[in-house]
């Protein structure tokens, strides 16, 4: 688990095939790394992956032809900046939302506007995605925790401060950039929990109704 706050933009320094997966190598940037060891989790991009090779100042992840099929993640070139955040722990502060690094599917920037001294964001969700994405809600975009500020079906848009643009890698994408997106985790049980054959507005979510859909042990 993550929680969307990146702590250092790093970039893509190598790729290598090995045994028909991808191996890739990035550069930290400032991460530290002391408290990491090979089978950690780190997410890229919001990509949780497993760190397989650790140097000074990089390291390096195998990556399936899935991720490279359904992410960013296939697409980057060495040089290509990239988003890194070490797996949480319990004495991380939860200064985002949680982030399972497991994107759900590939948006793109729609327009980038300015909004004061920060940025109004416009994004396109793919279609089957859209009914996650809430005003006032959380999403990920390339592992970064953002609060969305307005939905018009599969687009919407975020504000951008001038720090986020700074120290992530936004500051350098233009329209057209493709982006991983995760959706908010509780959008996704509470369509479970619909689901299941209960109406919240008629039953109400109360803790028997919990219980009986699974999200309650006992």
């Amino acid at each position: 688990m993550f929680t969307g706050i990146i702590q250092a933009c790093g970039a893509l320094r190598a790729t290598r095939e090995v045994g028909g997966d991808r191996r890739l190598e990035f550069t930290t940037a400032g991460l530290d790394l002391d408290g990491v060891k090979p089978g950690d989790s780190i997410a890229v991009n919001g990509c949780c992956l497993t760190a397989v090779e650790l140097g000074a100042g990089h390291f390096a992840a195998d990556v399936s032809q899935e991720s490279l099929d359904r992410t960013t993640l296939g697409s980057l070139k060495p040089g290509d900046p990239v988003n890194l955040e070490p797996a949480l722990t319990l004495a991380t502060p939860l200064g985002g939302h949680l982030v399972s690094g497991h994107v759900d599917g590939v948006g793109e920037v729609v327009d980038v506007s300015p909004a004061g001294r920060s940025q109004r964001w416009r994004f396109r969700a793919p279609a089957s995605l859209a009914r996650y994405i809430a005003e006032k809600g959380s999403i990920a975009i390339e592992g970064i925790s953002l609060t969305v500020n307005q939905v018009e079906g599969p687009e919407f848009e975020v504000n951008i401060v001038p720090h986020t643009a700074a120290v992530t890698s936004l500051g350098q994408y233009r329209p057209g950039q493709p982006v991983n997106i995760e959706v908010d985790l509780l959008a996704r049980y509470l369509e479970r929990l619909l689901e299941s054959g209960h109406s919240a507005a008629s039953d109400g979510v109360s803790e028997a109704l919990l219980r009986r859909s699974g999200f309650l042990g006992g």
